[in-house]
């Protein structure tokens, strides 16, 4: 594990700690610490993005351990509780996908992840979790049609402290943590961090008599940090994770009804995931111009065993091994200076190697079929964005970005006869009848061309109140399927879109009240979407012609000092504006599935600073609403809107921290995810009642 530890790298620091709240706008007000990946952000942040930011004690104090949680925390975030972290879809504004590849760019201190496997992480230890929501492919570029998620961790050199945290909770919960900053000199600092995770599972198979959701995760990082100079900054970072898990608690849906059934299939599903991740970046601020080089590196290895009919008859057994290899390099120069006019350049390169092995064994057929499928990709990019103050308060801003990109596939599949072991796994009946199997091998390439303009108007008053208009272009590549049925379906074409946008942040009572709104229109071409056949798997197609339009708000009330009431509401309205998927399948007018048309979030935070013999008392209250969501094209199948209650408290004397938290305090019954397939309707129930305590030491 720790060898593991120090082989790996991580993470990278991109800018110094700034304080933006959760807004709506890129304007913010001072709330709480929160730092934010913001060198590609000019000097004044005079190019406005409907953002959301949370610090470190804001997640603290709703609970928030991981990314699905910020689920309705943000408003048109929703991330849905897949099963397993084989995949992590994100959708953003009814932008994303549930299957291979992402329409939302995800990032850990400037360095990019592809791979929606490895988004969903642990977010007990970082400084700040942000949101862009839009089209963000001017500045960010691959994969960032709906938006970013920017992640952002502690510089030892400007923040040192050691934490320990031990957590038990419902269902055999524990977590324990530990993490150090600590500043050796003026010039060199280091960190550390690891943490372990355990959970026995919320929800049993019927079939087999056992919890079908066990979780046991480790994660560990360091963190070495040199300043040489006032102007330079060095950071080597380095993280390791392993998640071993069971997953998929899918039971069938009653489509009358709209109620879930027992799970009830026949063979243990499990999924496991190895990252390492490895960051080296490079910082000069100067007086006139700034630069950041990003390198990163990450290995992924994973393997998926999955029932893939979900019933008791032995249909469909899938085993899926994933390696892969990912190396990035950046640079961005900006200015730095007090001009009028301000800039960003940069280029960007990337180099992915995926290797995935899938046996998809029939049982009730006796007979296997084994695929190796390897996907190289390259891409490059050169981009630029210009921002000029026009008059007092108004400014404008152009960006433009060129995206190339070369995939390529070897695709080799084979059909031979199989009998099941014991054991449950499998046997070929006789290799010597190999020559006679059937299958197929293939090799095809893609490139893919793209330039992505960006047009905002902003104005700026001297009350801090900010109006903006936006139009951005958003581009997300093509690629290839790793399973397919037709010869069509062996890979699918990139989709487009134009994101229109207004929006207002206003400050009032002198900053006891901040109201930050934006209304968006999404017209939205050749959209990629996933759908599941039973002994095939995910197959990713481009539907036709798509909208998505709604509104996001953000309320802050500071009343007093100590207490704040917050609320985030986004509304989304998604559909096939056409999308004729055969002769007798049309889903024109159809909700787009996987899109929750309210996504609702009530926070109530009370801190007491000291009181009595306890230094800190802390209360938070939060309400969470979701819905309605349909699963499918068809819309047959859907989670009308409901809501959970979440709270914690928490009392602090000296070093020690004792905090006492629940989740779904109501009990709601819903579904958290679900999905259509050729043997009927499939949902996972959302998480039950949960609740625990903490004991955290802070020195």
């Amino acid at each position: 594990m720790f060898l593991g530890l120090l082989l790996s790298a991580m993470l990278v620091v991109e800018g110094p700690e700034v304080t933006p709240a959760d807004t709506t706008t890129a304007r913010s007000y001072k709330l709480d610490e929160v730092v934010v990946s913001a060198f590609k952000t000019n000097k004044y942040e005079l190019v406005p993005a409907s953002r959301s930011a949370l610090s470190a004690r804001q997640l603290s104090n709703q609970q928030i351990t991981g990314l699905k949680e910020l689920t309705a925390v943000i408003p048109n975030f929703y991330m849905p509780d897949y099963g397993s972290r084989a995949s992590c879809p994100v959708f953003v504004r009814g932008v994303g996908n549930k299957s291979d590849g992402t329409g939302i760019g995800f990032y850990v201190d400037g360095m990019p992840f592809y791979e929606p496997l490895s988004f969903d992480c642990d977010l007990g230890d970082v400084a700040s979790v942000e949101v862009l929501r839009g089209p963000q492919g001017t500045l960010y570029g691959r994969n960032a049609i709906g938006g970013i998620v920017n992640i952002s961790t502690r510089n030892p050199l400007e923040y040192q402290n050691t934490r320990v945290r031990l957590g038990y909770g419902k269902y055999n919960d524990l977590r324990t943590q530990i993490s150090n900053y600590t500043k050796v000199s003026d010039k060199f600092g280091f960190t550390f961090g690891a943490l372990y995770h355990h959970n026995d599972g919320a929800f049993r198979n019927s079939y087999l008599n056992e919890k079908v959701d066990k979780m046991n995760e480790t994660e560990e990082r360091i963190g070495l940090y040199y300043k040489p100079s006032d102007n330079w900054l060095i950071r080597l970072n380095s993280h390791f994770s392993y998640s071993d898990q069971g997953g998929y608690p899918y039971a069938p849906v009653n489509v009358e009804t709209n109620t879930l059934q027992d799970i009830n299939y026949n063979r243990y599903s499990s999924f496991r995931r190895l990252i390492s991740t490895n960051g080296l970046g490079i910082t000069y601020n100067g007086p006139v111009v700034s630069f950041n080089s990003q390198t990163s590196f990450q290995y992924i290895n994973s393997k998926q065993a999955i029932d893939q009919d979900f019933t008791v008859n032995d249909k469909s057994f899938v085993e899926n091994a994933r390696h892969q290899n990912m190396v990035s390099q950046e640079f961005t120069l900006k200015s730095n200076n007090d001009s009028r006019y301000q800039w960003v350049v940069g280029a960007f390169g990337m180099m992915e190697h995926v290797d995935r092995t899938v046996d998809n064994f029939s049982p009730s057929a006796g007979s296997l079929s084994h695929t190796n499928y390897c996907v190289p990709t390259s891409s490059l990019a050169l981009y630029h964005q210009s921002t000029y103050n026009i008059w007092q308060g108004l400014s404008a801003t152009a960006g433009i970005r060129f995206d190339y990109e070369h995939a390529k596939t070897n695709y080799d599949n084979l059909k031979v006869k199989a009998s099941p072991l014991s054991d449950g796994g499998f046997t070929l009946v006789d290799p010597s009848q190999m020559s006679s199997a059937t299958g197929e091998s293939f090799e095809s390439s893609k490139d893919f061309t793209q330039v992505t303009p960006k047009f905002t108007l902003q104005y700026l008053t001297t009350e801090d109140n900010l109006y903006y208009v936006s139009v951005t272009r958003g581009y997300k590549p093509g690629g290839f399927n790793k399973s397919f049925s037709t010869f069509d379906e062996r890979s699918y074409e990139p989709e487009y879109s134009w994101n229109y946008e207004v929006g207002a942040s206003i400050n009032l009572l002198n900053n006891l009240l901040t109201l930050s709104a934006d209304l968006f229109y999404i017209d939205w071409r050749h959209m990629q979407i996933t759908s599941t056949i039973t002994g095939v798997g995910n197959i990713t197609t481009n539907a036709g012609h798509t909208d998505s339009k709604g509104a996001e708000l953000n309320v802050i009330v500071r009343p007093v000092e100590g207490l704040q009431f917050t609320a985030n509401y986004g509304y989304t309205y998604a559909r096939f504006l056409s999308y004729v998927k055969s002769a007798t399948v049309d889903y024109t007018n159809n909700r787009l599935p996987m899109v929750p048309n309210h996504t609702l979030s009530l926070d109530a935070n009370y801190t007491i600073n000291p009181t009595g013999w306890l230094d800190r008392v802390m209360f938070n209250v939060g309400l969470r609403g979701l819905g309605r969501i349909y699963w499918a094209e068809d819309n047959l199948v859907s989670q009308d809107f409901y809501t959970t209650l979440n709270a914690k408290v928490a009392f602090t004397k000296g070093i020690v921290t004792w905090e006492v938290w629940g989740k779904n305090l109501t009990d709601t019954n819903y579904m958290a995810y679900g999905f259509k397939s050729s043997t009927g309707n499939y949902a996972q129930a959302g998480k039950p009642l949960m609740f625990g305590t903490t004991i955290e030491l802070n020195f």
